[in-house]
């Protein structure tokens, strides 16, 4: 499984005096079993770049690839793509619509030709995946709590069974609690499930905990695409671009400026953790 962006560039309205380019000469490639952070300013095409991703919009120049097979090629399967990458949007409530949890669910894979027998148990699997009650089930999805949503909206994008899941700014408005429960749902399909997760937050705790890669954009650009510990060393670079690092790292970084022996690439609460303990026993 891989899906590529080569020399991908994205404009909107294009042709017209309100023409803006979005995207600009983006490489990418996304593979089996990784979990990508994409992080960035408002405006710099974070979002753009996810809908590209499993061709709900086609690119303005270059070419995505699933597998080896341009995406837009007319003799593309775009709903088998669809099923593979599946997209989550901020707002829960965009991809919500039935009139109760479970029919929402089973929305996705009955639109792929299945079986009655097989949407039901893919979205009993599902809904079990994100920890939701059964009370739910049949209760309106627009009368739960941001969280829930989030939940039912997720479940929706498990159903169809996608090895590629993509979430833009999935903890969006939840308080601690609820943005921990989701993160911790996404660590668990990662790891139990294999599923591949692109994560676009603008929170850099989040994705310097869960990511494993990270992808910063600006201006339509990848700045950065290195492992969270390189990218976090950009401080002052990421500062320009109206970003930050995590506030364990600025502390650490801080320590460093005193004259303590700490290391000023630390990225996590548990890494600073062991860090002064290493120092207090030395």
């Amino acid at each position: 499984m891989s899906l590529k962006l080569d020399n991908v560039s994205y404009i909107y309205e294009s042709g017209t005096n309100m023409e803006r380019k979005a995207l600009e000469n983006i490489n990418l490639e996304i593979s089996k079993g990784e979990f990508i952070g994409i992080i960035g300013h408002t405006g710099s095409g974070k979002s753009t770049l996810v809908t590209l991703l499993n061709g709900l919009i086609s690119p303005s120049g270059g070419s995505i690839y699933w597998d080896g097979q341009d995406i837009n090629d007319k003799s593309f399967d775009r709903k088998m793509l669809r099923s593979k990458v599946g997209l989550v949007f901020q707002y829960p409530e965009h991809q919500l619509f039935e009139a109760d949890v479970f029919s929402d669910v089973c929305f996705g894979p009955k639109n792929l030709g299945l079986s009655a027998d097989e949407v039901k148990e893919r979205a009993y699997r599902a809904i079990k995946d994100v920890h939701l009650d059964d009370k739910y089930l049949k209760q309106s999805p627009f009368e739960l709590s941001g969280g829930q949503k989030r939940r039912v909206a997720i479940a929706g994008v498990l159903a169809m069974g996608p090895e590629i899941l993509v979430l833009d700014e999935p903890c969006a408005g939840l308080d601690p609690k609820g943005r921990n429960e989701i993160l911790d749902l996404l660590s668990s399909l990662h790891e139990n499930e294999g599923i591949t997760v692109v994560l676009v937050s603008h929170s850099m705790e989040d994705v310097a905990d869960h990511a494993d890669r990270i992808v910063v954009m600006d201006k339509g650009h990848i700045v950065y695409d290195e492992a969270p510990k390189r990218v976090f060393g950009h401080v002052h670079e990421l500062e320009e671009m109206g970003l930050s690092v995590p506030e364990v790292t600025y502390i650490m970084n801080d320590l460093a400026d005193e004259g303590f022996a700490v290391s000023r690439d630390v990225t996590t609460i548990d890494e600073a953790v062991a860090e002064i303990k290493r120092l207090v026993e030395r």
